[in-house]
């Protein structure tokens, strides 16, 4: 889930089951090995796949388990061809969607996005519906871990970063999307050691939702990334801590 805190999904993922934790680990297997079948087993001269074995050794997935990703993706071992794919939708309370998939299926997948938006009065948009409602960035989460928060900014735009922001027990550093390994190497190289790095769909502008609008937005998005075909789900919701918590 992603909304106006990028950190609380992060401790959503910390909080999984095993069973989510697993399904999880599924979601980070497909991007390194789509990232391996598109620019190499290297993660030194192929930044996708670098992001993707950090983030999978961040969610502490076993090593074993992402050289056999890669080795899938170079085509060394037998594996799934998987397409990038983004679908457009609206959720309750008007809030926009976007979709991003791994799929070997497309067909399968839109029909299975657009069943849970169907039961969760969602609806499937056409492409560019809601995509001018979002810019797209790299997002860098640091923990805090007791930091200035003034010090960590200096060093942060020092390094190239266009926006930064502390949310909760985090620093959250904004790239352009060119610019997040090259901002992520410089950031570690001060001490500012990234837990996860992703490339996201940042609301230019955000809605707010309440009651029982925020209660089935929240569901809607967990429906959907509960397919396995599902990446993550950016929104550009606002919603309060406690109407989170109660949902």
């Amino acid at each position: 889930m992603a909304g106006h805190s990028k950190w609380k999904q992060i401790k959503h993922y910390k909080a999984a089951t095993d069973k989510k934790r697993n399904a999880l680990f599924t979601k980070l297997i497909r991007e390194i090995h789509t990232a391996a079948k598109q620019g190499g087993g290297d993660p030194d001269g192929n930044p996708r796949l670098r992001t993707a074995i950090d983030n999978a050794k961040a969610q502490s997935m076993p090593k074993e388990n992402i050289e056999r990703a890669v080795l899938k993706g170079t085509g060394e071992l037998e594996g799934v061809d998987y397409v990038d794919v983004v679908y457009e939708a609206y959720g309750p309370g008007g809030v926009a969607l976007m979709i991003q998939a791994l799929t070997d299926n497309p067909t399968r997948t839109v029909a299975e996005v657009r069943a849970k938006l169907t039961r969760n009065n969602g609806n499937l948009g056409a492409v560019n519906s809601v995509a001018f409602m979002f810019d797209r960035k790299g997002q860098i989460v640091v923990p805090a871990n007791g930091m200035d928060e003034d010090a960590a900014m200096e060093k942060a735009l020092e390094c190239g970063a266009e926006d930064f922001v502390k949310e909760d027990e985090a620093f959250v550093v904004t790239t352009a999307p060119g610019d997040l390994h090259a901002v992520r190497g410089a950031l570690e190289k001060v001490g500012l050691k990234a837990e996860q790095t992703e490339l996201a769909w940042i609301p230019k502008n955000t809605v707010r939702v309440e009651g029982t609008a925020a209660d089935s937005l929240l569901k809607l998005i967990e429906a959907l990334e509960e397919l396995d075909d599902v990446q993550k789900v950016d929104a550009n919701f606002d919603m309060d801590e406690s109407e989170m918590s109660q949902a």
